[in-house]
């Protein structure tokens, strides 16, 4: 049996005035710490014995430390948010008039790109790699634990049960995120954290 516990790393400033923020390196807020160190207090969080991922972002590593210290973090590149190029830390209400958002988010076929971002087909491979690398240290017989990020685990979980929520749906609140465990017949299940 392989368990990974992907969790969403705790709210930032962005997250707080709803901002694009994928690749944009900061900082958890002050808020953030405090849900995440309330969080852990309540005991959700899966016990710390295991290998541990993150995204590289700072917020991800922050949220991994806070949540179980000072451990020895491997940063999976491929983990990272969405690239939201030219839209990064612009809010909905900074882009609605301008046309290439207009297309982008009327893009129900995931080609189309942010302007110097990703599309939602690129961002899919990208993470899918990352996961498959994850489920690869995961059959060593230890839990996986990955702090990242909400699209990531959006992806993550639409790949793996499709069909049973979109997208958007699967995204968990800052600090929250899902244990996923495989079967040796390679079929997955999921509880929420």
């Amino acid at each position: 049996m392989m368990i990974i516990h992907l969790i969403r790393h705790g709210k930032t400033v962005a997250n707080e005035e709803q901002l694009y923020c994928g690749v944009t390196d900061i900082p958890l807020s002050e808020a953030g710490i405090a849900d995440i160190l309330r969080l852990r207090a309540q005991g959700i969080y899966p016990p710390n014995e295991g290998v541990y991922f993150s995204s590289g972002l700072l917020r991800a590593v922050q949220t991994l430390h806070a949540l179980y210290g000072s451990v020895e973090q491997t940063a999976i590149p491929e983990l990272a948010e969405f690239n939201f190029g030219s839209f990064e830390m612009k809010s909905y209400l900074m882009l609605k008039n301008q046309s290439d958002y207009q297309t982008w988010i009327a893009d129900g076929t995931g080609l189309v790109p942010c302007p110097g971002g990703e599309s939602k087909q690129v961002f899919t491979r990208r993470v899918i790699k990352g996961f498959h690398f994850l489920a690869e240290n995961a059959l060593r017989g230890k839990d996986i634990y990955a702090v990242c990020h909400g699209g990531v685990i959006g992806c993550i979980m639409e790949h793996l049960f499709p069909d049973t929520r979109d997208f958007y749906q699967w995204q968990p609140e800052p600090g929250r995120g899902y244990t996923l465990t495989r079967t040796l017949e390679k079929v997955y299940s999921y509880k929420a954290i």
